[in-house]
């Protein structure tokens, strides 16, 4: 089990979004979505899209049934515009429609009504 990552850094400033969504607490489909998110299996249309739309890194977290995502972008990054976009690109709404399974979700939701923006309260 992998507890830790690796930073990326880049040689410009960034933005920091940080999101939650919660599975359906059932470990099979757990384990399922955690195999769905392996490089390996991943569609490569996914990655190709979330960074035609601007974004530079996205990592996912779980413990339990929570998901935490981290997702970095630049200054001028616009969420909203970008995940208008990000939803009309190819396989993406399949994508959606397939995760929907594992996730605690109402049917036919997007990403970004799935994803929960986490407010932060901290930082050193």
């Amino acid at each position: 089990m992998e507890n830790h990552s690796v930073v990326k850094k880049f040689d410009f400033p960034t933005k920091r979004y940080c999101q939650t969504l919660e599975l359906k607490d059932e470990p099979e489909l757990i384990e399922e979505y955690k195999f769905w998110h392996k490089k390996e299996n991943r569609w490569p249309e996914i990655p190709e899209g979330i960074q035609s739309v601007g974004i530079l890194d996205m990592e996912l977290y779980i413990f339990g049934n929570r998901l935490f995502m981290i997702v970095e972008t630049p200054l001028d990054f616009d969420w909203d515009s970008a995940f208008n976009k990000l939803a009309t690109l190819n396989r993406q709404a399949e994508w959606e429609e397939f995760m929907a399974k594992f996730q605690l979700t109402k049917p036919g939701a997007s990403s970004s009504e799935k994803w929960n923006m986490m407010e932060r309260i901290f930082s050193l």
